[in-house]
């Protein structure tokens, strides 16, 4: 069974990196990987921050968000 994952961006150069060296190397037989840009899809940024996201790019898998580097604050992308 197949583990969900969301990678969430807001499309700058540190979250596109991000998306193509992690969110892509996973294992699509292990994880089912949802990539949200939050610049085109700003309606899910509450979702997002429900999710404990604070800043992007980050990877959800289960409950706790992994922070990857710092490309934007969520608060900026309101």
């Amino acid at each position: 069974m197949r583990q969900n994952a969301v990678f969430y961006h807001a499309g700058c150069p540190v979250c596109l990196d991000a998306e193509q060296q992690l969110a892509q190397a996973l294992d699509p037989a292990r994880y089912a990987v949802e990539i949200v840009h939050l610049g085109e899809q700003p309606g899910r940024i509450a979702e997002a921050e429900a999710a404990g996201v604070r800043s992007v790019p980050a990877l959800l898998i289960g409950a706790a968000p992994l922070h990857i580097n710092f490309g934007a604050a969520l608060a900026d992308l309101r």
